[in-house]
C-alpha cells in the first residue's frame, strides 16, 4: 500500500489542510483554530466545566490551559466557581466570545456548505458514518493486540 492511499495518510492530509484553511481565516481576525474550537464547545446558557472541555474536545489538557489562557486575556471568556462545589470552576462565554464565537459558527458553517455543495449529502453521511467507525475499531484499542492481523 502506497502511503499515499493508506488511511491515517488520507486523514492526516485531509485534516492538515482544514487546520491550514481554519487558521487562516481565523487569523483574519486576531484568532486561532485552537480557539475557536473551545469557543463552539462552551455552552452558552450554563458554561461547560473546565475539566470537561479537554477531553469533550480531544485536546490534551496543556493545550487547552494555553488557550484558555489566551481566551481569558482577551476578556473571551470568564471563570466561575461552582456555587455547590467549589472545585468546580466553569468557563463561560463573555459578550467579546459570544461574538468571536458567532464568527467561528458562521465560518464552520460556510465550509462544511461548500464541502456538502461539491460532494453531496449522501458521500459525506457515508464519510462521517465511516469515520464514526474507524474511531469506533481504534477505541476498542485491540488493533495491535497479538492476535490481530
Amino acid at each position: 500500500m502506497k502511503k499515499q492511499k493508506s488511511i491515517d495518510h488520507c486523514l492526516r492530509a485531509t485534516w492538515q489542510a482544514v487546520a491550514k484553511l481554519y487558521n487562516e481565516e481565523a487569523g483574519k481576525f486576531g484568532e486561532t483554530m485552537a480557539s475557536a474550537f473551545v469557543l463552539l464547545n462552551i455552552d452558552r446558557e450554563n458554561g461547560t466545566l473546565s475539566t470537561s472541555l479537554g477531553p469533550k474536545m480531544g485536546m490534551e489538557a496543556t493545550s487547552l490551559s494555553r488557550v484558555l489562557r489566551n481566551l481569558d486575556d482577551k476578556k473571551m471568556i470568564r471563570r466561575e466557581r461552582s456555587e455547590v462545589d467549589k472545585r468546580k470552576v466553569y468557563i463561560k462565554l463573555t459578550e467579546q466570545g459570544e461574538q468571536k464565537r458567532e464568527l467561528s459558527k458562521a465560518a464552520v458553517l460556510k465550509f462544511n456548505n461548500a464541502i456538502i455543495e461539491e460532494i453531496g449529502v449522501k458521500e459525506i453521511e457515508q464519510f462521517i458514518e465511516t469515520t464514526e467507525k474507524i474511531n469506533k475499531i481504534i477505541k476498542e484499542k485491540e488493533i495491535f493486540e497479538s492476535n490481530k492481523a
